[in-house]
């Protein structure tokens, strides 16, 4: 328990006053007293908080129920208690109705049940309280994970727009280069294929394959192959070359791949270089 516990008697006998503030002498409260309502509400206003207020029902000018009703609305997590020698049950009632009091206790009391309810209002008090705080907890850790779920919906939704629009550009990518009228091959730094356009992909099929994820011996004869092997970055490479009885004008570049990495490009075509296409014997 952090907080002191301040417990408020209201009554407008002094007797009475002095023997709840000699009950609980050996308890850790600290007691307030006032000898009508409106002084208890005066209290209530200086000192806060007050966590439980004990309130004898008859008292002149402003009742038990009336008192406890402007405590309720005025700071609702005190519990209310009332003390009364005239325990009807239209009393009862209207206390607990207008009051929302805890607990009705007749006049006299044992002092012992008295103390026990003190300690369960006590114990209710600050039930209530952690209930709310951790409710509070929750409703600002839903507010946050509402607030990132927005953020992660937002950037979802940008990363699929970014990545419709990659996809676009690939689709017109392939298509740009299916109408070329050069062959244009692609390979990664393992020499795998990754690319064809539409015309390499028919002179390779003539000559053997062109799958996507082989690798350029099994796609290519072996002089371009080692054509291949003499690119150097920064630095392209051009040679006439046969393939399934042409010959081709062939240029090979080193390419730079999003991962730093390079790969190459070959393009071939048979009128670009000032030969044309001659049947192999």
């Amino acid at each position: 328990m952090l907080e002191n516990v301040t417990i408020l008697c209201v009554d407008d006998e002094a007797n009475v006053l002095k023997s709840l503030k000699r009950l609980f002498l050996d308890e850790e409260y600290e007691i307030l007293t006032a000898e009508s309502g409106a002084g208890g509400l005066a209290l209530l206003e200086q000192h806060q908080p007050i966590q439980v207020v004990i309130s004898d029902y008859r008292m002149p000018e402003m009742d038990g129920v009336a008192f406890l009703k402007q405590v309720h609305e005025r700071w609702p997590d005190t519990v209310r208690i009332v003390l009364s020698g005239y325990a009807d049950t239209s009393s009862v009632v209207a206390a607990i109705n207008e009051g929302q009091v805890y607990k009705f206790i007749p006049k006299p009391w044992n002092d012992d049940e008295l103390k026990v309810a003190i300690a369960k209002a006590v114990e209710r008090y600050f039930l209530v309280k952690a209930n709310v705080e951790l409710n509070e907890e929750l409703r600002q850790a839903n507010d946050e994970l509402s607030r990132i779920a927005a953020q992660l919906e937002e950037k979802v939704a940008e990363r699929t727009e970014e990545l419709l629009f990659q996809n676009k550009v690939l689709r017109h990518s392939q298509v740009i280069l299916n109408t070329l009228p050069i062959g244009v091959v692609g390979f990664d730094r393992e020499g795998v294929l990754v690319q064809r356009n539409r015309v390499a992909e028919e002179a390779l099929r003539d000559f053997r394959h062109s799958s996507l994820g082989a690798t350029a011996m099994e796609v290519l004869p072996p002089e371009w192959v080692a054509l291949l092997e003499e690119i150097q970055p920064g630095k392209g490479v051009n040679r006439v070359l046969a393939l399934t009885g042409q010959q081709f004008c062939v240029r090979g570049v080193m390419m730079n791949e999003p991962d730093g990495q390079a790969g190459i490009v070959l393009v071939f075509d048979c009128g670009n270089c000032g030969l044309n296409t001659v049947p192999m014997e």
